[in-house]
């Protein structure tokens, strides 16, 4: 489902760029969404804000409205499963906030040189500099499967991914371990609209999930993401509805060839936007709450 009543998709409320496993520059991606039609996208790096101004300033020139955002991956308490928290109109010049997502960068860039190196020991001669080269902004396994794919070892992403760097894989490493709620309070900590990514999947959403990241703070939920079918979609509404959260959606788009769904490819109510920024308005006008990151938990 690409519209609603033949509605064009306008709206994409989930998108990366090169500053963290994007394939596009920030302006690069405005620049596509402008093309596309689109005349609203939130930028949603992982654990970064540091490509908002950029494509920001691009939005401005090419009439698309560009909402600062902010992915988090996080793991559930079994070990086994990821939920993803994205943030909304988040204060970027929060300090405290800042400084928590240039410590999960570094986490991350540290778990990259893990992976390479693990791979190395298999005999898969990747190289960390070309995997550093590759990650323009905060290193993902996408830029070690692009590695992979340029020395040969994999055909695609997808490829590179299913042989080498999922759990159990040779170049698997696990990451810094938060909890989703810890990412909610992260989130609510710089007056930002926390919400939990395509949720679709994750074990216990309805009976254990989701009321916990809502008693954190969570305040809405991605119902209209990617390939979801519109029973999918529908059973996510009613979910949304029984928590009252905003009923967010988008592409997950990183570029071309690495999800099915092109950008602007998934139809998301305009009232979403509406929602999302009344929603930043409230959390502005009250005091900001505090987060300290803990320790990691396995």
């Amino acid at each position: 489902m690409s519209a609603s009543a033949g509605e064009p998709a306008r709206i994409d409320l989930h998108t990366h760029s090169t500053a963290s496993d994007g394939l596009l520059s920030p302006a690069e991606l405005v620049q596509r969404a402008s093309e596309a039609g689109l005349t609203t996208i939130a930028l949603t790096d992982h654990d970064t804000t540091g490509g908002v101004a950029e494509a920001q300033a691009t939005g401005v020139a090419l009439r698309v409205t560009v909402i600062a955002g902010v992915e988090i991956n996080t793991d559930l308490p079994d070990g086994q499963s990821e939920a993803h928290i994205l943030g909304y109109y988040p204060d970027q010049g929060q300090a405290a906030f800042q400084a928590t997502l240039t410590f999960l960068r570094d986490a991350r860039e540290r778990r990259g040189e893990r992976m390479v190196q693990q791979l190395r020991e298999q005999g898969i001669a990747v190289e960390w500099p070309r995997v550093r080269e590759l990650a323009q902004g905060t290193v993902g396994r996408p830029h070690v499967a692009r590695a992979l794919i340029e020395a040969g070892y994999a055909s695609d992403v997808n490829d590179a991914f299913a042989r080498y760097l999922t759990r159990g894989k040779p170049g698997y490493a696990p990451r810094f371990k938060l909890a989703p709620e810890q990412a909610v309070q992260l989130i609510r900590s710089a007056q930002g609209v926390p919400v939990l990514a395509h949720p679709q999947g994750i074990a216990g959403l309805a009976d254990t999930v989701l009321p916990t990241l809502v008693q954190a703070g969570l305040l809405g939920l991605e119902c209209y993401y990617g390939q979801y079918s519109q029973e999918t979609v529908e059973e996510l509404l009613i979910l949304a509805g029984a928590h009252d959260l905003i009923a967010t959606g988008g592409s997950d788009y990183h570029g071309p060839n690495i999800h099915p769904t092109p950008l602007g490819g998934r139809w998301v109510p305009p009232e979403t936007v509406d929602r999302l920024w009344q929603a930043a308005r409230t959390l502005r006008a009250e005091p900001a709450s505090s987060f300290s990151l803990p320790e990691p938990w396995e």
